[in-house]
């Protein structure tokens, strides 16, 4: 039997990149799941398709992650369709990347929204939900940990905001056996940062592995995070970052 077999799972931004493998990965390990997208429907589909092939069910439902109120309805829409929540990763997230005075408040708002604001609606929403000994896995950043140059203070500020939610939220769900742990990857290559951008070799640089991490390897640590032998590991983060603090 798969680790996941009759869980329920919910992605904000499964569409593409570190959500769409998470999506896939969930399902393979027997998982049902539903997920977030903002304008990728037929990105949205062919992870439904897939999803399917795998023999589980899947929903993709429109939510821009910039609506925090519309972000904390996916997830109650996903609960009535699945029939149930076990597992809610918060995956979807904006990149914030320039000196500081390049950002207007418009920005900054947008960024706060996003990285946090839906993560915190969603988790709230998510909450009365979860049946008990559910999983909360939120997608941060090794930028939290540790800044290596300038231009990262928005998106390390926002990313850092997550470990502080999430251990509130293992502290406030502890006594039903939920978990809430944060994923802290490092350069991963999607279409957001592709390994050979033009960005790229100044990311490589400062890792102790010369390459970039795969969306798959990310979607593999958050099925452990969401499976049974994970059941005492909350309020922390697990960081793949290829060396990034090391």
């Amino acid at each position: 039997m798969n680790a996941l077999t009759n869980k329920y799972a919910v992605v904000t931004g499964g569409s593409r990149g570190i959500g769409a493998a998470t999506v896939i990965a969930l399902a393979e390990a027997g998982a049902d799941v539903a997920f977030t997208y903002n304008s990728s429907a037929d990105a949205a589909a062919a992870v439904v398709k897939e999803v399917e092939r795998l023999g589980r069910r899947c929903f993709a439902i429109e939510a821009d992650a910039a609506d925090a109120a519309a972000v904390a309805n996916a997830v109650r829409e996903a609960f009535a369709s699945l029939g149930g929540l076990d597992i809610l990763v918060n995956n979807a997230g904006v990149g914030a990347i320039g000196p500081i005075d390049g950002f207007g408040l418009a920005d900054i708002d947008r960024a706060i929204a996003i990285n946090i604001r839906a993560v915190y609606a969603a988790s709230q929403a998510a909450a009365p939900l979860l049946a008990d000994g559910g999983r909360l896995i939120h997608l941060g950043s090794c930028a939290a940990a540790r800044v290596t140059g300038p231009g990262m203070t928005l998106y390390a500020m926002t990313k850092a905001a997550l470990v502080g939610l999430s251990k509130g939220l293992a502290r406030e769900l502890g006594d039903r056996h939920i978990t809430s742990n944060v994923v802290q990857p490092g350069p991963i290559d999607t279409d957001m940062n592709p390994a050979d951008g033009p960005y790229a070799q100044p990311q490589i640089d400062h890792l102790a592995i010369n390459r970039f991490g795969t969306p798959a390897e990310v979607a593999a640590a958050i099925t452990y995070l969401a499976g049974p032998t994970a059941g005492y590991l909350t309020g922390t983060e697990l960081t793949l970052d290829g060396g990034h603090a090391a």
